[in-house]
Protein backbone atom coordinates (compact mmCIF):
# COMPACT_ATOMS: atom_id res chain seq x y z
CA UNK A 1 0.00 0.00 0.00
CA UNK A 2 1.07 3.13 -0.33
CA UNK A 3 0.91 6.54 2.05
CA UNK A 4 -1.13 8.65 -0.50
CA UNK A 5 -4.07 5.84 -0.45
CA UNK A 6 -3.80 6.21 3.14
CA UNK A 7 -4.33 9.91 2.73
CA UNK A 8 -7.04 9.41 0.26
CA UNK A 9 -8.79 7.06 2.56
CA UNK A 10 -8.76 9.32 5.98
CA UNK A 11 -9.99 12.46 3.94
CA UNK A 12 -13.03 10.33 2.65
CA UNK A 13 -13.77 9.00 5.61
CA UNK A 14 -13.68 13.08 7.36
CA UNK A 15 -14.80 14.61 4.59
CA UNK A 16 -18.16 11.72 3.88
CA UNK A 17 -17.71 11.11 0.52
CA UNK A 18 -15.30 11.45 -2.67
CA UNK A 19 -16.38 14.97 -4.06
CA UNK A 20 -15.65 17.01 -0.75
CA UNK A 21 -12.09 14.62 -0.39
CA UNK A 22 -10.97 15.42 -3.54
CA UNK A 23 -11.84 19.36 -2.98
CA UNK A 24 -9.53 19.31 -0.33
CA UNK A 25 -6.68 17.21 -1.76
CA UNK A 26 -6.95 19.30 -4.97
CA UNK A 27 -7.28 16.27 -6.55
CA UNK A 28 -9.24 14.28 -9.41
CA UNK A 29 -12.21 12.50 -7.47
CA UNK A 30 -12.32 9.74 -10.03
CA UNK A 31 -8.27 9.37 -9.51
CA UNK A 32 -8.85 9.24 -5.39
CA UNK A 33 -11.33 6.61 -5.82
CA UNK A 34 -9.32 4.51 -7.67
CA UNK A 35 -6.82 4.76 -5.35
CA UNK A 36 -8.84 3.52 -2.85
CA UNK A 37 -10.39 1.08 -4.43
CA UNK A 38 -6.99 -0.57 -5.12
CA UNK A 39 -6.46 -0.23 -1.59
CA UNK A 40 -9.40 -2.47 -0.70
CA UNK A 41 -8.14 -4.90 -3.57
CA UNK A 42 -4.67 -5.05 -1.74
CA UNK A 43 -6.01 -5.55 1.85
CA UNK A 44 -8.90 -7.85 0.60
CA UNK A 45 -12.19 -6.20 2.15
CA UNK A 46 -13.99 -3.14 1.49
CA UNK A 47 -12.71 -0.17 3.57
CA UNK A 48 -16.20 2.21 2.84
CA UNK A 49 -19.91 2.06 2.12
CA UNK A 50 -20.96 3.61 -1.15
CA UNK A 51 -24.28 2.36 -0.67
CA UNK A 52 -26.14 5.54 0.62
CA UNK A 53 -26.14 9.10 -0.11
CA UNK A 54 -23.30 9.27 2.19
CA UNK A 55 -20.40 7.32 1.96
CA UNK A 56 -19.78 5.56 5.23
CA UNK A 57 -16.59 3.89 6.77
CA UNK A 58 -17.51 -0.07 6.89
CA UNK A 59 -16.00 -2.13 10.29
CA UNK A 60 -12.86 -2.96 8.98
CA UNK A 61 -12.35 0.07 7.21
CA UNK A 62 -13.23 1.66 11.35
CA UNK A 63 -10.42 -0.98 12.62
CA UNK A 64 -7.57 0.67 9.57
CA UNK A 65 -8.82 4.27 10.21
CA UNK A 66 -6.66 4.66 13.44
CA UNK A 67 -3.80 2.96 12.11
CA UNK A 68 -4.14 4.76 9.00
CA UNK A 69 -3.85 8.32 11.07
CA UNK A 70 -1.11 7.33 13.33
CA UNK A 71 1.09 6.40 10.12
CA UNK A 72 0.19 9.63 8.44
CA UNK A 73 1.23 11.62 11.88
CA UNK A 74 4.39 9.51 12.01
CA UNK A 75 5.23 10.46 8.52
CA UNK A 76 4.41 14.61 9.22
CA UNK A 77 6.68 13.86 12.58
CA UNK A 78 9.48 12.63 10.79
CA UNK A 79 8.90 15.80 8.14
CA UNK A 80 8.94 18.51 11.30
CA UNK A 81 11.39 17.00 12.48
CA UNK A 82 13.95 16.96 9.72
CA UNK A 83 12.56 20.82 9.07
CA UNK A 84 13.56 21.45 12.78
CA UNK A 85 17.01 20.35 11.82
CA UNK A 86 17.50 22.58 8.79
CA UNK A 87 15.71 25.09 10.23
CA UNK A 88 12.98 24.92 7.86
CA UNK A 89 9.29 25.66 8.83
CA UNK A 90 6.52 24.39 7.24
CA UNK A 91 2.71 22.90 8.38
CA UNK A 92 -0.26 24.99 9.45
CA UNK A 93 -0.99 26.86 12.03
CA UNK A 94 -4.64 27.80 13.17
CA UNK A 95 -5.12 31.26 15.05
CA UNK A 96 -8.64 32.79 16.37
CA UNK A 97 -9.16 36.11 16.59
CA UNK A 98 -11.54 38.02 19.41
CA UNK A 99 -14.65 39.19 17.52
CA UNK A 100 -14.99 43.37 16.32
CA UNK A 101 -12.68 45.89 16.49
CA UNK A 102 -11.11 45.84 20.23
CA UNK A 103 -7.54 45.36 18.77
CA UNK A 104 -6.65 48.62 17.76
CA UNK A 105 -3.54 48.54 19.48
CA UNK A 106 -1.79 45.97 17.52
CA UNK A 107 -1.97 44.83 13.79
CA UNK A 108 -2.32 41.13 13.78
CA UNK A 109 -2.47 41.35 9.73
CA UNK A 110 0.87 43.03 9.83
CA UNK A 111 2.43 40.57 11.90
CA UNK A 112 1.02 37.48 10.55
CA UNK A 113 2.42 39.25 7.14
CA UNK A 114 5.89 39.08 8.42
CA UNK A 115 5.77 35.82 10.10
CA UNK A 116 4.31 34.42 6.16
CA UNK A 117 7.88 36.32 5.31
CA UNK A 118 9.81 34.75 7.37
CA UNK A 119 8.36 31.34 6.65
CA UNK A 120 6.83 31.11 3.68
CA UNK A 121 6.21 27.43 4.01
CA UNK A 122 3.49 27.68 6.58
CA UNK A 123 -0.29 27.90 5.99
CA UNK A 124 -1.65 30.47 8.37
CA UNK A 125 -5.31 29.84 8.61
CA UNK A 126 -7.14 32.93 10.63
CA UNK A 127 -10.93 32.91 11.67
CA UNK A 128 -12.78 35.01 13.99
CA UNK A 129 -15.19 34.30 16.81
CA UNK A 130 -17.02 34.24 20.05
CA UNK A 131 -14.16 33.68 22.58
CA UNK A 132 -16.15 31.22 24.69
CA UNK A 133 -15.91 29.02 21.43
CA UNK A 134 -12.29 29.60 20.95
CA UNK A 135 -11.47 28.85 24.16
CA UNK A 136 -13.37 25.54 23.11
CA UNK A 137 -11.18 24.92 20.18
CA UNK A 138 -8.02 25.44 22.09
CA UNK A 139 -8.98 22.79 24.19
CA UNK A 140 -10.18 20.68 21.27
CA UNK A 141 -6.71 21.23 19.25
CA UNK A 142 -9.26 22.97 16.42
CA UNK A 143 -6.84 26.72 17.02
CA UNK A 144 -3.19 26.40 17.78
CA UNK A 145 -3.67 29.53 19.58
CA UNK A 146 -6.16 32.71 19.59
CA UNK A 147 -6.42 36.21 20.92
CA UNK A 148 -9.46 36.30 23.15
CA UNK A 149 -10.93 38.88 25.66
CA UNK A 150 -11.14 37.47 29.23
CA UNK A 151 -14.18 37.16 31.80
CA UNK A 152 -12.41 35.68 34.36
CA UNK A 153 -9.24 36.73 36.54
CA UNK A 154 -7.21 33.60 36.24
CA UNK A 155 -6.99 31.80 33.10
CA UNK A 156 -9.15 29.06 31.99
CA UNK A 157 -7.95 25.17 33.28
CA UNK A 158 -5.46 24.02 31.29
CA UNK A 159 -4.77 27.71 29.17
CA UNK A 160 -1.51 30.41 29.57
CA UNK A 161 -2.20 33.72 29.08
CA UNK A 162 -0.15 36.71 27.59
CA UNK A 163 -2.32 40.01 28.49
CA UNK A 164 -2.13 42.24 25.20
CA UNK A 165 -4.95 44.79 26.41
CA UNK A 166 -6.08 45.84 30.29
CA UNK A 167 -8.19 48.86 30.65
CA UNK A 168 -10.82 50.05 32.78
CA UNK A 169 -14.48 49.91 31.21
CA UNK A 170 -16.48 52.86 30.88
CA UNK A 171 -20.27 53.87 30.69
CA UNK A 172 -20.40 56.11 27.47
CA UNK A 173 -23.42 58.54 26.74
CA UNK A 174 -24.21 61.26 24.80
CA UNK A 175 -24.00 64.76 25.75
CA UNK A 176 -26.91 65.64 28.09
CA UNK A 177 -27.43 62.41 29.64
CA UNK A 178 -28.47 62.55 33.49
CA UNK A 179 -25.09 60.19 34.22
CA UNK A 180 -23.29 63.10 33.56
CA UNK A 181 -24.99 65.20 36.33
CA UNK A 182 -23.06 66.78 38.18
CA UNK A 183 -21.08 68.26 35.68
CA UNK A 184 -17.49 67.65 37.43
CA UNK A 185 -18.23 63.80 38.49
CA UNK A 186 -15.32 62.13 38.14
CA UNK A 187 -16.92 58.18 37.99
CA UNK A 188 -20.61 56.07 37.65
CA UNK A 189 -21.33 53.54 39.95
CA UNK A 190 -22.63 50.62 38.38
CA UNK A 191 -25.52 50.14 40.31
CA UNK A 192 -26.93 53.50 38.52
CA UNK A 193 -27.29 51.83 35.48
CA UNK A 194 -29.71 49.85 37.42
CA UNK A 195 -33.18 49.96 34.54
CA UNK A 196 -31.02 51.86 31.81
CA UNK A 197 -31.10 50.86 28.37
CA UNK A 198 -27.30 49.10 28.11
CA UNK A 199 -25.44 48.91 24.85
CA UNK A 200 -22.99 45.66 25.24
CA UNK A 201 -21.06 42.72 23.19
CA UNK A 202 -22.81 39.92 22.69
CA UNK A 203 -22.82 36.99 24.86
CA UNK A 204 -19.71 35.01 24.68
CA UNK A 205 -17.22 37.87 24.36
CA UNK A 206 -14.88 38.13 26.97
CA UNK A 207 -16.23 42.13 27.81
CA UNK A 208 -19.57 40.90 28.47
CA UNK A 209 -18.54 38.35 30.90
CA UNK A 210 -16.79 40.80 32.91
CA UNK A 211 -20.09 43.49 32.57
CA UNK A 212 -22.18 40.59 33.97
CA UNK A 213 -20.35 39.51 36.48
CA UNK A 214 -19.50 43.31 37.85
CA UNK A 215 -23.09 43.82 37.55
CA UNK A 216 -23.89 40.81 40.15
CA UNK A 217 -21.24 42.42 42.29
CA UNK A 218 -22.78 45.33 42.60
CA UNK A 219 -26.46 43.69 43.15
CA UNK A 220 -28.18 44.64 39.69
CA UNK A 221 -29.59 42.87 36.50
CA UNK A 222 -28.21 44.57 33.42
CA UNK A 223 -30.84 45.40 30.77
CA UNK A 224 -29.22 44.78 27.41
CA UNK A 225 -30.98 46.65 25.18
CA UNK A 226 -28.35 46.79 22.17
CA UNK A 227 -25.88 44.27 21.29
CA UNK A 228 -23.03 44.72 18.40
CA UNK A 229 -19.96 42.84 17.78
CA UNK A 230 -18.10 45.59 17.22
CA UNK A 231 -17.41 48.26 19.84
CA UNK A 232 -17.38 51.40 17.42
CA UNK A 233 -20.72 50.44 16.60
CA UNK A 234 -21.46 50.47 19.96
CA UNK A 235 -20.03 54.12 20.37
CA UNK A 236 -22.03 55.10 17.77
CA UNK A 237 -25.68 54.13 19.01
CA UNK A 238 -24.59 55.72 22.68
CA UNK A 239 -24.02 59.00 20.36
CA UNK A 240 -27.52 58.74 19.16
CA UNK A 241 -29.03 58.00 22.59
CA UNK A 242 -30.33 54.83 22.63
CA UNK A 243 -28.65 54.08 26.03
CA UNK A 244 -25.24 53.44 28.19
CA UNK A 245 -22.58 51.74 26.12
CA UNK A 246 -20.41 49.91 28.23
CA UNK A 247 -16.75 49.45 26.76
CA UNK A 248 -12.97 50.06 26.89
CA UNK A 249 -11.79 53.10 28.01
CA UNK A 250 -11.47 56.08 25.46
CA UNK A 251 -8.79 58.73 24.72
CA UNK A 252 -10.86 62.02 25.21
CA UNK A 253 -10.15 62.94 21.65
CA UNK A 254 -11.56 59.46 20.01
CA UNK A 255 -14.52 59.33 22.80
CA UNK A 256 -15.05 63.53 21.37
CA UNK A 257 -14.87 61.65 17.81
CA UNK A 258 -17.73 59.72 18.27
CA UNK A 259 -19.86 63.08 20.51
CA UNK A 260 -19.54 60.73 23.26
CA UNK A 261 -18.59 61.51 27.07
CA UNK A 262 -16.96 58.63 29.36
CA UNK A 263 -17.03 58.35 33.08
CA UNK A 264 -14.84 55.06 34.80
CA UNK A 265 -17.41 52.35 35.94
CA UNK A 266 -17.11 52.35 39.98
CA UNK A 267 -18.24 49.63 42.72
CA UNK A 268 -16.50 47.35 41.33
CA UNK A 269 -14.19 48.71 38.72
CA UNK A 270 -14.62 46.11 35.44
CA UNK A 271 -11.77 46.03 33.29
CA UNK A 272 -11.55 44.68 29.74
CA UNK A 273 -8.67 42.40 29.21
CA UNK A 274 -7.50 40.98 26.06
CA UNK A 275 -4.93 38.31 25.84
CA UNK A 276 -3.26 35.57 23.70
CA UNK A 277 -3.85 32.11 24.68
CA UNK A 278 -2.51 28.90 24.11
CA UNK A 279 -2.35 25.34 25.72
CA UNK A 280 -0.65 25.09 28.86
CA UNK A 281 0.95 22.00 27.23
CA UNK A 282 2.13 24.00 24.25
CA UNK A 283 1.28 24.24 20.51
CA UNK A 284 1.69 20.69 18.99
CA UNK A 285 3.70 21.63 16.02
CA UNK A 286 7.58 23.59 15.43
CA UNK A 287 5.50 26.15 13.33
CA UNK A 288 2.61 27.29 16.09
CA UNK A 289 5.25 27.39 18.50
CA UNK A 290 7.63 29.53 15.81
CA UNK A 291 4.39 31.79 15.84
CA UNK A 292 3.86 31.69 19.42
CA UNK A 293 7.16 33.30 20.05
CA UNK A 294 7.02 35.62 17.64
CA UNK A 295 3.78 37.10 18.93
CA UNK A 296 4.34 37.13 22.47
CA UNK A 297 7.27 39.29 21.37
CA UNK A 298 5.89 41.58 19.23
CA UNK A 299 2.67 42.40 20.84
CA UNK A 300 2.11 45.19 22.94
CA UNK A 301 2.82 44.95 27.11
CA UNK A 302 -0.32 46.46 29.10
CA UNK A 303 0.92 49.61 30.86
CA UNK A 304 -0.04 47.90 34.13
CA UNK A 305 2.72 45.01 33.21
CA UNK A 306 5.00 46.84 31.18
CA UNK A 307 5.25 48.88 35.05
CA UNK A 308 5.84 46.44 36.86
CA UNK A 309 1.89 45.23 37.15
CA UNK A 310 0.67 41.81 36.66
CA UNK A 311 2.61 39.65 34.68
CA UNK A 312 3.03 39.21 30.88
CA UNK A 313 1.94 35.77 31.19
CA UNK A 314 -0.05 34.03 33.05
CA UNK A 315 0.29 29.84 33.20
CA UNK A 316 -2.99 28.31 32.85
CA UNK A 317 -3.52 25.65 36.24
CA UNK A 318 -3.85 22.30 34.33
CA UNK A 319 -5.74 20.21 31.62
Amino acid sequence: MELHQLRYFVAVVEEGGFTRAAARLHLAQPGVSAQIRQLERELGQPLLDRSGRRVTVTEVGEAVLGYARTALAAVDGIRHTVDEFTGLLRGRVALGLVSGAALDAFEVPALLADFHDAHPQVEISLTEDSSERMLAALHGGELDLAVIGLAQEEPPPGISLRLVVDQPLVAAVAPGDPLLTPPDRTGVPLAELRGRPLISLPRGTGLRGVLERACAQAGIRPRIAFEAAAPAVLAQLAARGLGVAVIPALPPAAAAEYGLRTLPLTDPRPRGRVALAWRTAGPATPAARALLDRLRTALPVPPAAADGGPSRDHQGLGA
